[in-house]
């Protein structure tokens, strides 16, 4: 195995890591940022009234992208495995 398969295939785990943490990153955010917005319009500062929301998104973000999320890491998985006889040097 040399050096640019090993780089690709760390590429490729970084990019399929970063596209399935994606759409649970930006719903805390924006979840987070509309949360911190009513907080600072009404002065309310109470510590669970930003985490609740929070996760109740976070749960729901998981629940509809969770099919698609699976596929593509089954889809990559699936991948590695057919490149392990190319990258062991078997053909």
């Amino acid at each position: 195995m040399d050096t640019s398969a090993v780089l690709d295939i760390g590429l490729q785990g970084l990019f399929v890591a970063a596209k399935l943490s994606a759409p649970i990153l930006l719903t805390a955010l924006v979840v987070g940022f509309a949360v911190s917005l009513v907080q600072s319009m009404t002065q309310i500062q109470e510590v669970t009234l930003s985490f609740v929301p929070k996760a109740i998104a976070v749960a729901v973000a998981l629940l509809i992208c969770g099919h698609w999320m699976i596929t593509e890491m089954v889809g990559f998985t699936h991948d590695l495995f057919d490149k392990l006889p190319a990258l062991l040097g078997g053909g």
